[in-house]
């Protein structure tokens, strides 16, 4: 296995690994108020089926973030973009924007090293700590990221559409 710097030549297969997500599994978030007290906890719920977790990526945003020349990169196995990583630093906080790797490649280590290079870079641009988001219906990925270290923060992720 290589890891390296994307290329423009990568992004098509980078996009196809953002849609070859599936899960069997999705995180039901459950609220109890008590007074002044709020108590959020997170349970696995199993479905009857597999579904597919969509990402709403396309080749523009792929490009956008490819020409920021942050911390793109790929996991290549003789000569197959089988993982992906995307990641930033801007000054006070590291995100991880994106991760795939492909269905048939999972549990051999790829995502690890590629999380592992990319925190090489982010401490060298003199990051201290990282962020990332999981949607919650992606509990195969939530596992493995608390399995490398990530707690599951005590704050809400908010978001407003622009458009």
């Amino acid at each position: 296995m290589i890891i390296r710097p994307a290329t423009l030549a990568d992004l098509n297969a980078c996009l196809f690994l953002a849609h070859d997500c599936v899960t069997d599994h999705v995180w039901q978030m459950k609220v109890q108020e008590a007074g002044s007290q709020v108590t959020v906890t997170f349970d696995t719920v199993r479905l009857p089926r597999r579904m597919q977790v969509v990402y709403p990526r396309d080749v523009e945003e792929l490009v956008e973030d490819w020409q920021r020349d942050e911390g793109f990169l790929v996991a290549e196995v003789e000569g197959k973009i089988v993982g992906s990583v995307i990641g930033g630093f801007d000054g006070r906080r590291g995100m991880m924007y994106h991760m795939a790797v492909a269905q048939s490649y999972r549990r051999r280590g790829i995502g690890t090293a590629l999380m592992k290079l990319l925190e090489q870079r982010l401490k060298e641009k003199g990051c201290i700590r990282y962020y990332l988001l999981v949607a919650k219906d992606n509990a195969e990925a939530v596992r493995f990221y608390q399995d490398k270290g990530w707690e599951i923060m005590d704050l809400y992720a908010l978001g407003k559409d622009l458009t």
